[in-house]
């Protein structure tokens, strides 16, 4: 965040800087005297514990569960005996097995597979076996089909990947455009308790917004709320904190990622920054007087490095809620830190992993829930 702020000096982030954003980048970053600012919220940064650099990983441990063997990695493609299998189940013969960029892979080879009908495999820097179909070429639910199969059947055991992920396509050559609507990940289920089923045994409910359900294989989850692409996510929110429920709203705005931090857009990354900064002054506003909301990460992305893969980085950590009084929290060790503190809030039993920093946060005699 620090690199896209600095290569973006007019950038307008004042409710981010507000909760303390500034407090936790080197001040090189910000333009000098870019404005008082009022610090209103808990703010800190930490590290990840877990090896690895990935969505599944990071979202994991963020739930109080870090993981101490990294998932396997395919940097020169699946093994003959992972495709063998692949190609078993779908009749066809695959196209691609190389590491590569998910728009460029479909460019690369989306003009022999429309004449094939063979789909496309591919990896990235993460645990993920990708498969690409064109929506006219392949039905999307055989592709759903192909895939479920794959979890279930060849990655397991030592092949056990953080992902497989069906990743429909459509368009013509030349034009051919990812279909973010159908995107479907079949994660594996987490190894063990993580903050959302320990807030379900406690009474509390779980609510998802987007892709979080399928990074917990759908696993202890009472609404999954659907949406794709930041301002669909953010829309979501804002409706949802107006209903009356007790418990967890976790939500992934995957622009971040997808559109900003994988393709080297550190401009688009800002004005992204900026869209969320506006809505983060909305939404705050809505926060009632028990209310916890946490801003953080499950990963690097930084769009100014070189190469598109995720960056192992420290995440920044947000904290902000009527009740919540502004703090230094420091450089937590582990993203497990936070799954802990919401136990602790929501008085559940405590996280594999990670220190609560709760004592941190409320005033004596505040309400905590």
């Amino acid at each position: 965040m620090g690199h896209v702020i600095q290569q973006n000096k007019g950038i307008k982030i004042p409710n981010l800087i507000n909760l303390g954003l500034k407090n936790i980048l080197s001040a090189d970053f910000f333009v000098k005297n870019s404005g008082p600012e009022r610090i209103i919220g808990a703010y800190g940064k930490m590290a990840e514990l877990s090896p690895g650099k990935d969505t599944t990983t990071g979202h994991w441990e963020l739930a109080g569960l870090a993981l101490k063997e990294p998932f396997p990695l395919y940097p020169q493609g699946f093994p003959p005996a992972i495709i063998s299998s692949f190609e078993k189940i779908t009749g066809r013969k695959v196209l691609g097995n190389i590491p590569y960029s998910g728009t460029e892979i479909i460019e690369k080879f989306g003009e022999k597979h429309l004449q094939t009908g063979c789909p496309i495999v591919y990896t990235s820097a993460d645990s993920v076996f990708q498969v690409a179909a064109h929506l006219e070429v392949v039905p999307l639910n055989t592709l759903y089909a192909w895939c479920s199969r794959a979890r279930e059947e060849i990655f397991v055991g030592k092949h056990a990947l953080g992902r497989v992920i069906a990743r429909p396509f459509q368009g013509v050559p030349g034009n051919f455009v990812r279909s973010a609507a159908g995107r479907k990940d079949y994660s594996l289920p987490p190894p063990g308790p993580t903050i959302l089923n320990l807030a379900l045994e406690a009474g509390h409910q779980v609510w998802t917004v987007g892709k979080v359900s399928d990074i917990f294989a759908g696993k202890n989850i009472t609404r999954h709320l659907p949406a794709t692409g930041n301002q669909n996510i953010m829309k979501v929110i804002n409706d949802t904190l107006q209903e009356n429920f007790t418990g967890i709203l976790w939500a992934n705005l995957v622009d971040f990622d997808m559109l900003y931090g994988h393709r080297n857009d550190p401009q688009g990354f800002a004005r992204a920054l900026e869209e969320f900064d506006l809505f983060l002054g909305r939404a705050i506003h809505l926060l009632r007087e028990g209310d916890l909301l946490a801003i953080t990460a499950d990963h690097g992305c930084d769009p100014t490095f070189k190469g598109t893969d995720h960056t192992r980085e420290y995440v920044p950590l947000l904290v902000y809620g009527p009740a919540i009084i502004p703090a230094d929290l420091g450089t937590r060790k582990s993203f497990a830190d936070l799954g802990a503190t919401v136990a602790q809030v929501l008085g559940c039993k405590p996280t594999v992993n990670g220190r609560s920093f709760a004592m941190k946060l409320f005033r004596e005699g505040s309400e905590r829930q």
